[in-house]
């Protein structure tokens, strides 16, 4: 409307994590002339607001930037930073052959013991936080001890941000969160036998993701004095694997919930046993539950680049045969192919609009 606020329900979804919910929402109005405000924007941890079973816990914390505060904003209330847990233990760390100890320190007393890892996104000194984040693990949360055997399960872990690679301004994708993931869940594997499990992976494409956006967009409709339930969401992105996959996955879930199918999931969502199937559970549950599907928008201006000219049996199809997508997630190709592929932003909202009669 003409005072830039927006008229319609609207979330911005990002898999940026090192920064604060207000500082992105003040980035975006800038960059778009519009007030968003720190409840429309749902950073990669965004949802772990609604993982409350853990904020009483004693949480070792990993990433960039304001990772304790983005921790206490989310409502834990114990945190332990990295670079705390090596200097109580100065004897974990020891790649760098410049910040070993010279001489032997004292034993540690009094530290707490870690009751589980938030992985906020991909850190400084990878070595280091493999290294003990591993030690945590292996140690049952006191990596001053040594156990006989190796406690399984492990202490839970919160990972946000799944994506393996990204664009910045080099020609060719950096490592993302992902990779860092990649690395960690080979580790613990080679060095146990056992699979790492996650109790929850949020970000996009995660359906926890899509849930928590759906429910800050029916908080919105309420509070603008909304009657009618909203049936329809539009996801609008700029990459295949992370935004329209999620789109996509939301979808079923979705679908599959309004059959009420016993089967969790249904037979296209991924991990029956997963921190994705409580969504659909939740969902199925839900008897106030008004919205039916799901569109994914691939739009043309980001990562993701329309080619016409090309003949379509010579195009080589990478995403076919490399699956840059988590380890939890299944491949099913039909998922990173969107609803509607249109030119940008604007032509995407146009889009919708003429699909809703406004």
């Amino acid at each position: 409307d003409g005072s830039g606020r927006l008229r319609v329900p609207v979330v911005f979804l990002t898999n940026a994590g090192n920064c604060l919910r207000s500082a992105k929402a003040r980035e975006l109005s800038q960059a778009l002339g519009l007030q968003v405000s720190p409840e429309q924007v749902i950073l990669s941890h965004s949802p772990l607001q609604l993982f409350s079973q853990f904020h009483q816990r004693c949480m070792l914390v990993a990433g960039q930037g304001p990772v304790e505060e983005n921790a206490r904003n989310l409502g834990f209330k114990h945190v332990v930073t990295m670079e705390a847990l090596r200097k109580a233990y100065p004897l974990l760390d020891m790649v760098d052959q410049s910040r070993r100890p010279k001489e032997l320190p004292p034993p540690t007393t009094g530290f707490p013991t870690i009751e589980g890892v938030i992985l906020f996104g991909e850190p400084v000194r990878w070595e280091t936080s493999l290294q003990l984040i591993t030690d945590v693990l292996l140690s049952n949360g006191n990596p001053g001890a040594e156990l006989q055997d190796v406690p399984y399960p492990h202490l839970p872990i919160l990972a946000c941000n799944m994506d393996l690679l990204w664009m910045a301004e080099a020609k060719m994708p950096r490592f993302g969160h992902g990779t860092f993931l990649l690395c960690l869940e080979s580790i613990y594997k080679k060095v146990t036998g056992r699979e790492l499990k996650y109790e929850a992976l949020v970000g996009k494409p995660s359906p926890v993701t899509y849930r928590y956006a759906q429910f800050l967009i029916q908080q919105q409709a309420e509070k603008q004095g909304w009657k009618a339930p909203i049936r329809r969401l539009y996801a609008v992105g700029d990459n295949p694997m992370s935004d329209v996959y999620g789109a996509n996955l939301y979808n079923s879930y979705l679908k599959s919930a309004q059959q009420n199918q016993v089967q969790a999931g249904g037979k296209r969502s991924p991990q029956a046993a997963s921190p994705q199937a409580e969504v659909y559970l939740e969902l199925r549950n839900d008897c106030n539950n008004s919205v039916e599907s799901c569109e994914s928008i691939l739009v043309c201006t980001g990562v993701y680049r329309h080619n016409s000219n090309a003949p379509k049996e010579t195009e080589p199809r990478p995403r076919e045969t490399v699956f840059h997508g988590h380890r939890d997630f299944c491949f099913d190709p039909s998922l990173v192919e969107a609803s509607h592929v249109v030119q940008d932003v604007d032509d995407a909202v146009q889009l919708a609009f003429k699909k809703e009669n406004w």
